[in-house]
């Protein structure tokens, strides 16, 4: 179909008008609905792609129909409807290498990497030439601990792709390194010609640099990438007290008494980013009765929602004051639907690790009274550093703090103050641990964890390291190990650098 072929050359005009067209003379037929859609969806109009897609499927059902469907429902943040769509994609036989592809990316999306596997092995089985297919392979391989494979994937990419900055990267966190691939980042680096390539080669510098023990190259390259980074970003951190300050003052007086939603089904682990949250979220989903969704971000839509606001970002200060005149039921029962989708099969209980959840803190007390709490809290420099040397999404409103050392400080001292809020507001709703405490004792610890969620002891959770499920954090490697202490007080290796956080943190009263 000359449409198909317009598509497949990017020439979104031509395709557009030679498939409405098609949709004109021929509006039986499917092919033309689902090129328009796509079209459509190319040009970020996923409202109006949706119908055209769905009017395609309902003319003739195909795996790639569906497929697409469920990618632009996942886009659309109708998680469920997306769950619904692949399945249908995948009950169909056939598919080509693209479809199967998509299939993978939409099970990922929804939490299930293990899932994911079969369909990118089978798209790369379909065009092992294809880096893209092969990329999102090797990532599923590394979020369900098949590092081998992994490896290997990553590496026939580069083999292909010497300059691949994506998979240097990946290759970086996905074991501890050696020196050896020092020569061809630093190679891949000066040929380097994006930004964004030139940020996570850097960052892959930087780790294997920690690695192998160099602090001062570390922090060296760590400063190069997050400087430029931040540069790009044009952020103030006036923004981020901007939020802060619109909690507090919704939150800090008296509020009317809210009935809620009262499933006790939710943990919510919360606190700043490289705390321990996955760690937690590990251990609590070692015991019987309790699955991971991982980090949802259902909470935020779901208060996003019952504000109704118009800014185009999830959480901002306008939105978290908006909030407060809704039904906190109405929001509880907004937030249990969205995760719904993402719940393990056949457990009680799961755990909802989206960190910057500790903002909506106020929210999950009033909206889920039942539900549990728990806030990790680390050293505060170990914090800042932790939080300065993770690659985070580099557009995401979330961890925009985290480029400049000293905003990264500033966020931790509104945090703290915040976490103090809520102990005030809502006395004994959270269970602030320790990361430090959590690994001098850990079977204590974790009996205080398990007691605060409401849940029996488990002799599994002390072994949340043999916990097969996937991870997709940074800290995917380290919860594959048993407890240890390597990372309390890594900060001192970088005292002299980060002195300016240290007489920060005086200065505001934070102890150090």
């Amino acid at each position: 179909m000359t449409a198909r072929a317009a598509l497949a050359r990017g020439d979104l005009d031509t395709a557009e008008r030679t498939a409405l067209a098609a949709t004109r003379d021929r509006p039986e037929e499917a092919e033309g609905w689902f090129v328009a859609g796509i079209v459509a969806a190319e040009r970020g109009q996923i409202g109006r792609a949706l119908p055209l897609i769905e009017a395609a499927l309902a003319r003739q059902a195909t795996a790639e129909y569906h497929a697409q469907h469920a990618r632009l429902l996942i886009l659309a943040r109708r998680d469920g409807e997306a769950a619904a769509a692949v399945r249908a994609a995948m009950a169909l036989s056939g598919g080509d290498a693209r479809t199967h592809d998509t299939i993978g990316c939409v099970l990922a999306r929804l939490g299930d990497h293990e899932g994911s596997i079969a369909p990118f092995e089978a798209a790369v089985a379909a065009e092992p030439n294809n880096l893209s297919y092969r990329y999102n392979l090797a990532a599923a391989c590394g979020f369900t601990g098949r590092v081998e494979a992994a490896r290997d994937h990553y590496e026939a990419v580069l083999a292909a792709d010497p300059g691949n900055a994506r998979v240097h990267y990946a290759l970086s966190i996905l074991s501890k390194q050696t020196a050896a691939p020092i020569p061809r980042l630093e190679a891949a680096l000066a040929a380097a010609r994006t930004a964004p390539d030139r940020l996570r080669l850097r960052y892959a510098l930087a780790k294997t640099h920690e690695d192998v023990g160099d602090a001062a190259a570390t922090f060296a390259w760590l400063s190069a990438a997050n400087d430029e980074h931040r540069r790009s970003l044009a952020y103030d951190f006036s923004s981020d007290a901007a939020l802060f300050d619109a909690i507090e003052a919704a939150f800090d007086r008296e509020l009317p008494a809210a009935a809620g939603d009262a499933d006790p089904a939710p943990i919510f682990v919360v606190g700043m980013p490289r705390t321990g949250t996955t760690l937690v979220d590990r251990i609590l989903s070692s015991h019987a009765e309790v699955g991971s969704a991982g980090e949802l971000q259902a909470m935020p839509l779901a208060v996003k929602a019952a504000a109704g606001t118009r800014s185009r970002q999830i959480v901002d200060a306008e939105t978290m004051l908006a909030s407060l005149s809704a039904d906190p039921a109405a929001i509880g029962g907004a937030y249990l639907a969205r995760a719904a989708h993402h719940r393990p099969p056949g457990k009680s209980r799961f755990v909802d690790k989206l960190p910057a959840n500790f903002l909506y803190v106020g929210h999950i007390a009033r909206a889920l009274p039942n539900a549990r709490i728990v806030c990790l809290r680390r050293h505060p420099m170990d914090t800042v550093w932790s939080n300065y040397k993770n690659l985070f999404a580099g557009q995401s409103a979330y961890y925009a703090y985290s480029y400049d050392l000293i905003d990264t400080a500033r966020y931790y001292v509104r945090f703290d103050r915040l976490m103090r809020l809520w102990a005030r507001r809502f006395p004994g709703r959270v269970l602030e641990l320790s990361y430090e405490g959590l690994v001098a004792d850990q079977a204590g610890q974790t009996r205080a964890l398990l007691a605060h969620c409401g849940l029996d002891w488990d002799e599994c959770c002390l072994s949340f390291h043999e916990n097969r499920a996937a991870v997709a954090t940074p800290s995917a490697a380290q919860v594959r190990r048993p407890i240890n202490a390597d990372a309390v007080a890594r900060w001192r290796r970088y005292e002299a650098q980060l002195a300016p956080v240290a007489e920060f943190f005086v200065r505001e009263g934070i102890p150090i």
